[in-house]
């Protein structure tokens, strides 16, 4: 008989969301960049396309792309490491 280690549920991890457009070449790089980015961070990461919802559209769609953890916008136009680090620096430490 073999007797199994009780199981930890995963810790939660940040929720980063990238609101974009597929044809955007900002949005194509920053995705890239969070890609690469996303093992150092652990952080899940999310593509939002804008134009399918236009309510999305309406609040993102003119500074695409737009980076958010838990609906507050850590930046746009292009990936601002240092206030990403902030923004999940807070994420974690609220956590705790």
């Amino acid at each position: 008989m073999s007797e199994c280690a009780p199981t930890r549920p995963a810790a939660p991890r940040p929720r980063l969301v990238l609101y974009g457009r597929a044809e955007c070449h900002l949005c194509v790089e920053m995705w890239a960049e969070l890609e690469a980015a996303r093992a150092r961070h652990a952080a899940d990461l999310s593509w939002v396309e804008v134009d399918d919802d236009p309510a999305i559209a309406e609040r993102y769609g003119p500074r695409v792309p737009v980076l958010v953890l838990d609906e507050e916008e850590v930046c746009h136009y292009f990936l601002d490491e240092d206030m990403l680090r902030l923004f999940l620096t807070r994420w974690h430490e609220a956590r705790r």
